[in-house]
């Protein structure tokens, strides 16, 4: 899903992106339709998987394509989010296809279908081709990856075992004529595509849920601040979310009235940047001491924000 760290080559990666999207997109439909006239769910089931791809790298082609937009009054994030929704749909629609792939493979094990091999066989074999073909032009490029194009390409190897499978599949059709290894091979396809989808699933909902990012402990965060800057007492009310691929932060912090305001929280500020890649940080300074018992993460026993229950004693900054 979207989060590229890297801002290098976004032109190379956008086309390579959209070849790469071409490709899968293409084959995708050869695919579906190959499967549905010679009869194999493998394959069927190798679409569905490839339609995972596809949606991977038209969203990471999304991420690339809305960064750009600017921000305005309405949207002061951009429009940064909906490739996080998209992600979400995405992920139920797999989950939904899956089921229907597991549904038909369970119903083909009691009345087996008849299975055009050869077919089956050339368009499996196509599919492979045009796979190694998306997996090239994902890794030639840019050193630089950008998190979105590393996470297509692993969608990608995904699909080579998908199609290798199909392969085999249609071999075994071919030389003994024994159907239901299609079934069979449709069902693992399934669980290589459960998996991805589950995981875009968990991501997507996090973010949507203002989850704060995998790689950011808040807790940690706030013993930093407090270990590495002499004049912060106190951290509390942290809140830590993420916006498309961008860290949002805002926190409280008790400090010793500083000689310098404003070097204080710039140092504050050039912390969190550093330590944290967080460019966009809300810093409320207090010099008196948090009123609450519960100041430490800014939750109260009955587990409401305890932001609103002190007053506050110094002024708020806002930092980009």
């Amino acid at each position: 899903m979207a989060h590229n760290h890297t801002h290098s080559a976004p032109a190379g990666n956008r086309k390579r992106l959209a070849a790469a999207f071409a490709v899968t997109a293409i084959f995708m439909l050869a695919e579906a339709v190959g499967g549905w006239i010679s009869g194999s769910l493998a394959l069927l089931a190798d679409a569905g998987h490839m339609l995972t791809d596809a949606a991977a790298l038209l969203m990471a082609l999304l991420a690339v394509q809305f960064a750009q937009r600017k921000p305005n009054a309405r949207h002061t994030f951009g429009l940064l989010r909906l490739t996080t929704l998209a992600a979400f749909v995405n992920a139920i629609a797999l989950l939904v296809i899956t089921a229907l792939i597991v549904w038909e493979a369970l119903r083909r094990f009691y009345q087996p279908q008849p299975v055009t091999g050869g077919l089956m066989l050339g368009i499996a074999v196509a599919g492979l081709l045009a796979n190694l073909l998306s997996f090239w032009l994902l890794h030639h490029g840019s050193e630089k990856k950008n998190l979105n194009v590393r996470a297509a390409a692993l969608h990608v190897m995904g699909d080579l075992l998908g199609s290798v499978g199909a392969i085999v599949a249609a071999l075994i059709i071919l030389y003994t004529g024994w159907t239901p290894i299609d079934p069979i091979l449709s069902l693992l396809v399934s669980l290589l595509v459960l998996r991805s989808a589950w995981a875009l699933l968990r991501e997507s909902l996090h973010e949507l849920l203002e989850g704060a990012p995998e790689v950011i402990n808040v807790e940690k965060l706030a013993r930093d601040l407090t270990l590495n800057i002499p004049e912060v007492r106190n951290v509390h009310h942290v809140h830590v979310w993420q916006v498309g691929e961008k860290p949002v932060v805002t926190l409280h912090v008790h400090v010793i009235p500083p000689y310098d305001h404003d070097a204080l929280l710039q140092r504050i500020h050039r912390y969190l940047h550093q330590k944290y890649q967080i460019g966009h940080a809300t810093v409320q300074m207090e010099y008196q001491p948090c009123a609450t018992p519960d100041c430490e993460l800014g939750f109260d026993d009955d587990g409401s924000d305890a932001a609103h229950h002190h007053h506050h004693h110094g002024e708020q900054a806002h930092h980009h």
